[in-house]
């Protein structure tokens, strides 16, 4: 192996590893993982590919924290459950089609967007969690009884906004998780653990598709993705174990400082080449 190629497995190895452990405690994983496929020769769209492979596993792993809540929901609102996840599988695959079908110089000048809307999504998410909360505080004085019913015509517009972001996520990814919660506050959901254990659902059901899609297209660059699989998962593992040890707010502080470096950098590399 070469010194070029030795610095790109360290790189994409450590990225993985980084990426892996933020989403195990505040989500932007993408912003490590991305960016470092990019750097090292990948192409936009595989490396956007790549990336999703690389990451998925760790969604599917957090599902197994979320059991015992997924189950209750399951219980309760077997129905609503059901046309979430079905509108996630769809509007990740329309999202991963849409990248596919997207000319290559076009998804260039749209990186800096893409990860400017990421990074405000994250930046900005606990003041639209607290809007969320203070929103339904006054809502009802009743005390709470296992989870709210939900109305059709609500479910309707929920499933909508679900199927937007779903698209969104199979094309791109970043901030997905912040726009579930928040939709699933408007639903009405209170309970984090409820609402965490939905979103970790809903975003490997969207992120699934798009890596089946990915890798029946040929889009995935395997030996870099299986590189950064397994340090994801270690590095999901770490950050699982270290995460009641570790400041948070020093967490979100780095994801933001790594998500608007990243933005910066592909708008200076876009437009001034």
């Amino acid at each position: 192996m070469t010194t070029t190629g030795i610095w790109q497995f360290c790189l994409l190895f450590f990225a993985a590893l980084l990426g892996g452990a933020l989403n195990s405690v505040a989500g932007g994983g993408s912003f490590i993982s991305f960016p470092a496929l990019i750097f090292t020769g990948v192409l936009p769209i595989p490396a956007n590919a790549t990336s999703t492979v690389a990451l998925w596993p760790g969604s599917i792993a957090s599902m197994g924290a979320y059991r015992k809540e997924l189950v209750e929901q399951y219980r309760l609102h077997r129905a609503f459950l059901l046309v979430l996840s079905g509108t996630s599988l769809i509007g990740g695959e329309i999202g991963a089609q849409l990248l596919l079908h997207t000319p290559p110089a076009t998804f260039v000048i749209l990186i800096p967007y893409l990860l400017l809307l990421a990074t405000l999504l994250f930046t900005f998410s606990g003041n639209i969690t607290h809007w969320l909360r203070t929103r339904r505080a006054p809502a009802s004085p009743e005390p709470e009884v296992a989870a709210p019913k939900t109305p059709w015509l609500r479910l309707t517009g929920i499933s909508l906004l679900q199927f937007i972001i779903a698209t969104y996520g199979g094309y791109f990814g970043g901030g997905i998780g912040i726009l579930m919660l928040a939709t699933l506050g408007l639903m009405g959901m209170e309970n984090i653990h409820e609402m965490n254990a939905l979103k970790t659902l809903l975003t490997s059901f969207i992120n699934g598709v798009a890596v089946v899609t990915f890798a029946l297209r040929g889009t995935v660059v395997w030996p870099q993705a299986i590189l950064m699989v397994v340090a994801a998962i270690i590095g999901g593992y770490a950050g699982a174990y270290y995460a009641r040890k570790i400041d948070q707010r020093w967490v979100r502080f780095f994801v933001i400082l790594v998500g608007f470096s990243m933005t910066l950098y592909f708008f200076v590399r876009t437009y001034y080449p």
